[in-house]
C-alpha cells in the first residue's frame, strides 16, 4: 500500500503540468485573439496542426520511455531533465513580440509547437509513472484520485489567479501581464516537478528478457482491444470537453455580458472538478467503475444540453450549471486513468509483452487529438459565427457561442459513454488477470 506522502508527491507532478495545460485551455485562445491580435480562424488552424503534430510524437515518446534505463528508473528521470525547459517555453508561449502580423503568427506557431513537444516529453513519462507505482487496482484508483485532486487544485489556482495576476503585473498592459504571470507560474511548476521526482518510486518494471522493436510494440498494441476502446472514448470526450472549456471565457464575456465574472465563473468550474475528483475513489469502491463512468458521462451531457436553455440574465444558474458539469465530468476522470493501468495489465496478460509507455502514450495520443479538434473547433466556430475581438457581438455570433458552448460538447460525452459499453475490465476481471500474471512470474 502506497503512503499518502508518495501519492501527494505524484499528484504534485500533475499540479505542475496543469499549471500550464489549464492556462492553455482557458486563456491561450483569448490571449492570441485579444492580446496578440491573431484572427480566430488562424489560431484554430494552428491549434489543430500543432496538437496533431504533438499527438503524433506521443507513441514515439512512449517507446523511448519504455527503453529508458537509469538508476532512477524508466520514467522519473524525465521529470528531472525537462522541468526547466518546460518552464522556459511556457513563458515564451505567452510572450507578445513586437513583430509584424505575419511574424507574430510564425512566433506563435514556433513557441507553441516547442511547448507542446516538451509537454509531451515530460507528460508521457509522468503518466506512465502512475502505472508502475503499484499493481493494486484499488490503489491505482486512489493514486489517480490524488493525482487529479492536485491537478484540479492547479486548475482552481489558474482560474482564480490568472486574470488578477495579469491585471496586477500588467497595470493596463495585458501583454506584460501575461508574460509576468507565466514567469511566476512556471517557477512554481518547476519546483513541483522536482518534488514529484524526489517523492516517488517505480515498483513495476518490464520483464527482464523483454526486447521488442517499435514495430513489434505497435503490433502488440493493436492486439489490446481494451486500449483501443479507451483511445476512441478519449478522442470524443476531449473534443467536447475542450471545446466547451475553451469557449467558457467567451460565453461569460459575450453571452452573459459579465466580463467581470470570468475569474469567478472559471474558478467555480474548477472547484466542481476538484470535488468531483475527490469523490471518485469512494465511488469506485462502492459501484462498478464501468457503469459509473458511463452514467457520469450521460449526466454531464444532460447538463450541457440543459444549459442551452439558460438565459443571458440567469447568471447564477449559469454558474451552477457549469459547476455541476465539471463536478460530474471530472468525477469520471480518475476512473478513466485507472482503466489505462488496467489495460496495460490486460495487454501483458493477453500478449506476454508489457509496454507501459506505449499504451499510455497511444491513449494520450488520441486524447490530444481530442484536444486538437476541440481547440480548433472553438476557433473555427468563432470565425464561422462572425466573432470580432473586443466589440459588441451580433445576435448571430452570440447565439453561435451559446450553441458551441452547450450542444456540441454534449455529443462528445454521449459518444464516449456509448463506446464504454464494450469495455470489459471490471474489478473481477482485473483481479483474475493479476492472479494469472503473478502465477507466471512466480
Amino acid at each position: 500500500m502506497l503512503s499518502i506522502k508518495e501519492k501527494v508527491a505524484y499528484g504534485l507532478g500533475d499540479t505542475a503540468s496543469n499549471i500550464i495545460f489549464q492556462t492553455v485551455m482557458m486563456f491561450l485562445l483569448i490571449f492570441y485573439t485579444d492580446v496578440v491580435g491573431l484572427s480566430p480562424a488562424v489560431v484554430g488552424t494552428m491549434f489543430l496542426i500543432v496538437r496533431i503534430f504533438d499527438a503524433v510524437t506521443d507513441p514515439l515518446m512512449g517507446a523511448l520511455a519504455d527503453r529508458t534505463k537509469t538508476k532512477w528508473g524508466q520514467f522519473r528521470p524525465y521529470l528531472l531533465w525537462l522541468a526547466l525547459p518546460f518552464g522556459i517555453l511556457s513563458v515564451l508561449a505567452f510572450t507578445t513580440p513586437d513583430l509584424s502580423d505575419t511574424n507574430k503568427v510564425i512566433y506563435a506557431f514556433v513557441t507553441y509547437t516547442l511547448l507542446m513537444m516538451v509537454y509531451t516529453a515530460i507528460n508521457i513519462p509522468y503518466c506512465s509513472l502512475g502505472g508502475v507505482l503499484t499493481a493494486d487496482p484499488k490503489e491505482r484508483v486512489s493514486v489517480q484520485t490524488y493525482r487529479f485532486i492536485f491537478a484540479m487544485l492547479s486548475g482552481v489556482l489558474v482560474a482564480a489567479c490568472t486574470m488578477p495576476l495579469v491585471e496586477y503585473f500588467g497595470n493596463g498592459d495585458s501583454a506584460k501581464g501575461y508574460q509576468m504571470t507565466m514567469i511566476v507560474m512556471s517557477i512554481f511548476g518547476v519546483v513541483l516537478f522536482l518534488l514529484c521526482f524526489a517523492g516517488t518510486k517505480e515498483r513495476i518494471s518490464i520483464p527482464v528478457n523483454q526486447k521488442i522493436s517499435f514495430k513489434d510494440s505497435m503490433k502488440q498494441l493493436w492486439l489490446n482491444d481494451q486500449a483501443r476502446l479507451l483511445c476512441l472514448a478519449g478522442v470524443f470526450l476531449l473534443t467536447g470537453q475542450v471545446l466547451r472549456f475553451t469557449l467558457a471565457v467567451y460565453y461569460v464575456k459575450y453571452f452573459l455580458g459579465r466580463e467581470d465574472l470570468i475569474t469567478t465563473f472559471m474558478t467555480i468550474g474548477m472547484v466542481g472538478s476538484l470535488l468531483g475528483c475527490a469523490i471518485a475513489q469512494p465511488l469506485a469502491k462502492r459501484y462498478c467503475k464501468i457503469k459509473s463512468y458511463i452514467s457520469l458521462q450521460v449526466i454531464a451531457a444532460i447538463i450541457c444540453i440543459s444549459s442551452f436553455f439558460i438565459g443571458s440574465d440567469q447568471v447564477i444558474l449559469a454558474c451552477v450549471s457549469f459547476f455541476f458539469w465539471k463536478f460530474f465530468l471530472d468525477m469520471a476522470t480518475p476512473l478513466l486513468w485507472a482503466k489505462m493501468a488496467d489495460a496495460i495489465d490486460y495487454g501483458h496478460w493477453k500478449t506476454g509483452v508489457r509496454i507501459t509507455g506505449m499504451v499510455y502514450s497511444t491513449i494520450i495520443f488520441f486524447i490530444k487529438l481530442g484536444v486538437a479538434f476541440g481547440g480548433a473547433l472553438a476557433g473555427w466556430a468563432l470565425a464561422y459565427y462572425g466573432y470580432q475581438a473586443d466589440v459588441a457581438q451580433t445576435k448571430e455570433t452570440t447565439r453561435g457561442i451559446l450553441v458551441s458552448f452547450t450542444l456540441y460538447p454534449a455529443l462528445g460525452s454521449l459518444i464516449a459513454a456509448a463506446i464504454m459499453r464494450w469495455y470489459i475490465l471490471d474489478n473481477k476481471k482485473v483481479e483474475q488477470i493479476h492472479q494469472e500474471l503473478n502465477a507466471i512470474t512466480n
